[in-house]
């Protein structure tokens, strides 16, 4: 019968309350049975005595940072009985713990929750509340350049696993004092810390309500997945395979969002952070793009978004080319194999896209040092022997090549899985039902893709409802100054990125 759905209830089993006991005896003995003091190594509980008054400092040894705590204890070593008067904890707090970040606790749950956080804690013999000190350091790597978001110009730091460098990261960007950061916790026993980050002035208040009683209702024993399970319990997805918000590692993709008005989530542990709402043309773009001058960031768009198509549509139409020859241009003679192969087109194109999948999964499992020998066992043992032996043909490798190529190019992993899956799809709809398999499957993804909503908003904005200026910024990458104004599928409340001729020649 010794289960509890929280801490709360765990400390109220073992000593009958929730307040900070009188004693340390007791203290020590409610610490033993709730967070496993003496059996857990990292859990320390040094009892001390500062000035005649008895004190014990609780942390977790991997999360307290030594010199700080060091400074502290030194400090209170040189006090005497003469300095302390009845109100002890109140001058320790005010007089002689040289630490910034210092409060008290008054329930031993939220003392303890805020110790397994990574924070230090002091108890007084014969005190109801108890010192909370921020002595966190957690370990964590470099703000390296993510690999997925790769830029040849421009910042390199990169959101690491700790979400308070994270936050850092942001704020450096946006020295703006209406940039908000809300801290919440998510998880009965990981109570994982959960940051949702906006500017005030900007953004759509409604829209961060709806987040916040989202996150703020999720009842979980954890997420220790961190932001994929959070964004699966907030955001009502189904099965439908496009992403609902959009990840990013860049501190620069994130802080250019929240100026347009954009929520951002922050999830401790991880390294990418959520984007919301999204739309299909968002996930296409990349932070190369604006990294560039316009006329370049335009073609390297176009290059992309032509990846993207020849990704999903490139061999459905080559296969429709194929059954029905009828349908080809004079121009496109030369589409269609010359001679046909010992397996079926439609196998032959389900065989190589379950290779490809096992080529990317082994690529993330191999050790770098033997990534180019997999690559050339790919290419000419698995691919030229295929075709050779009169298993494929070559055509169907080829385009399969470029559609795959396709698939890396698109700036979001999550829409470069979800796009193959629409062609399997399309594959498998033109070999059944050929020209009205095509054009069906075809109108099932735009319909299927339209009615698909990112928190209420549009999730093909601005096609569909069509805004020629918006898709215009989106097909023609805009020099900064003339992007005046947000997307209007943010719903800003301060619209304006820059003021007006008339206000700027009033204030010089």
């Amino acid at each position: 019968m010794e289960m509890s759905d929280s801490l709360e209830e765990s400390v109220v089993y073992w000593q009958g309350h929730d307040n900070i006991p009188l004693t340390l005896k007791q203290t020590k003995d409610t610490l033993t049975e709730v967070m496993g003091l003496g059996s857990s190594f990292d859990v320390v509980f040094r009892e001390m005595s500062f000035g005649g008054q008895k004190a014990a400092l609780l942390c977790i040894s991997g999360f307290a940072k030594d010199t700080i705590i060091d400074e502290i204890l030194k400090r209170l070593t040189y006090l005497t009985p003469e300095n302390l008067s009845t109100d002890v904890l109140s001058q320790f707090m005010s007089e002689y713990i040289p630490h910034i970040q210092v409060e008290q606790g008054q329930l031993l749950s939220e003392t303890v929750n805020k110790v397994l956080t990574g924070m230090s804690v002091f108890f007084i013999e014969g005190e109801e509340q108890a010192i909370i000190m921020d002595t966190r350091s957690y370990p964590s790597r470099n703000p390296d350049e993510p690999s997925i978001e790769r830029v040849v110009r421009g910042a390199r730091d990169g959101f690491t696993e700790t979400l308070l460098s994270n936050v850092a990261l942001v704020r450096r960007r946006i020295r703006d004092p209406g940039l908000k950061f809300e801290m919440h916790q998510v998880g009965r026993r990981t109570r994982t810390d959960v940051c949702v980050a906006y500017i005030d002035d900007i953004v759509d208040k409604t829209q961060v309500k709806a987040v916040t009683d989202k996150i703020k209702s999720v009842d979980l024993d954890g997420i220790p997945l961190a932001d994929k399970q959070l964004e699966e319990a907030i955001v009502s997805g189904g099965w439908n395979p496009y992403p609902l918000v959009r990840y990013s590692e860049r501190p620069d993709v994130v802080a250019s969002h929240l100026l347009e008005g954009r929520v951002v989530v922050f999830v401790d542990t991880s390294p990418s952070v959520m984007v919301l709402p999204t739309t299909f043309f968002d996930l296409c773009q990349h932070a190369e793009e604006n990294r560039q001058t316009p006329f370049m960031g335009t073609y390297l768009r176009w290059v992309r978004f032509i990846g993207i198509f020849s990704s999903m549509f490139l061999l459905p139409l080559w296969m429709l080319l194929v059954i029905h020859p009828e349908l080809k241009p004079p121009m496109l003679d030369f589409i269609g194999p010359e001679k046909t192969a010992k397996i079926p087109l439609l196998a032959q194109f389900l065989i190589v896209e379950l290779g490809v999948d096992l080529l990317r999964m082994a690529a993330v499992h191999t050790p770098t040092p033997l990534g180019s020998a997999m690559g050339l066992i790919a290419a000419i043992l698995v691919g030229d022997i295929a075709v050779q032996t009169g298993l494929f043909v070559n055509e169907v490798v080829l385009y399969m090549s470029v559609a795959s190529i396709g698939m890396f190019a698109t700036p979001s992993y999550e829409l470069g899985l979800a796009n193959r899956i629409v062609r399997l799809g399309l594959l498998v709809a033109v070999a059944v039902f050929q020209v009205p398999g095509f054009m069906i499957g075809s109108t099932l993804l735009i319909v299927l893709l339209t009615t698909h909503r990112s928190y209420n908003s549009s999730y093909m904005w601005p096609f569909i409802p069509f805004n020629a200026k918006a898709m215009g910024e989106i097909i023609l990458r805009q020099p900064v100054l003339f992007s005046k104004t947000r997307p209007s599928f943010n719903k800003t409340r301060d619209n304006t990125k820059m003021k007006p001729v008339q206000d700027q020649e009033n204030q010089s």
